[in-house]
């Protein structure tokens, strides 16, 4: 059952494709005026077209797009700030285009949209924003420093943003996904054998899809969570709580992309 949204304004960064586009149909399903900002290249009108809502073309790097895509949203009641990136390379590798480029995208971005979403919502004294951070924001995942320590920087918006807006009535949270198959993880979810390697540690014994993180954004954005602020949902099948050897071969198999009890 769709939670309900009507008669609210809902912004998704980066909402074209992957778990922002998986969110942005979850609003607008629940009865949201959708709006999503993404990249030119993204189509944004179209795809928010497809859902019965807007869209406009934003880079979050540049904070006069996310300023002139919020002059024509109006002021939103829902924020989902996901907009992100990430490059993979050793850390004696990373060139520091690289690391600008993610650190850019993944936390000025972020800081950019927060504070603009908190500028419009504040006249309101209501909203809630709800970030996509990472279980990387917690973890040293190797070939991905920028994106590890961009990921590990928002949580520093969000403690402060909630901190921060909550006289206001806005409330920030964030949702902190493992892996989830979206157009960055598609060569993962490719390749059995390092998905059975992988999943080893996942007490679900598998990744997530867009859909399942979309629902903790949802909830997050919802009246549901009227007294949650300040929180980073994780939403990784157990993996941060599992350390290692949840699943092997004596109990189970590994067979179409999950593991399985026997």
């Amino acid at each position: 059952m769709p939670l309900d949204f009507s008669g609210k304004v809902a912004v998704v960064t980066g909402g074209a494709n992957g778990i922002g586009l998986a969110a942005a149909r979850v609003l607008a399903a629940g009865g949201a005026e959708l709006w999503i900002f993404d990249l030119e290249r993204e189509r944004p009108e179209e795809v928010a077209r497809s859902l019965g809502g807007h869209g406009c073309p934003v880079d979050v790097t540049e904070r006069a797009t996310i300023d002139a895509a919020f002059a024509r949203s109006g002021a939103p009641d829902i924020v989902v700030a996901n907009a992100g990136m990430g490059v993979w390379a050793p850390l004696d590798e990373t060139s520091a285009e690289a690391w600008n480029r993610t650190i850019a995208v993944n936390l000025s971005g972020m800081f950019h949209t927060v504070q603009a979403a908190a500028v419009c919502m504040k006249p309101q004294r209501r909203g809630a924003i709800v970030m996509t951070a990472s279980t990387n924001s917690y973890d040293g995942e190797a070939t991905l420093v920028a994106y590890n320590a961009s990921k590990a920087g928002l949580l520093g918006i969000l403690h402060t943003a909630a901190n921060e807006l909550g006289p206001w009535q806005i409330r920030v949270n964030a949702v902190c996904p493992g892996l989830i198959r979206t157009r960055l993880t598609e060569a993962y979810f490719n390749n059995p054998p390092v998905l059975k390697e992988y999943f080893r540690d996942i007490p679900l014994g598998r990744g997530g899809m867009p859909e399942e993180v979309a629902n903790a954004i949802a909830f997050l954005a919802s009246d549901l969570a009227s007294f949650i602020t300040g929180a980073a949902l994780i939403v990784d099948g157990g993996q941060m709580a599992a350390k290692v050897g949840t699943w092997n071969e004596a109990t189970a198999e590994f067979d179409d992309g999950r593991w399985r009890l026997r």
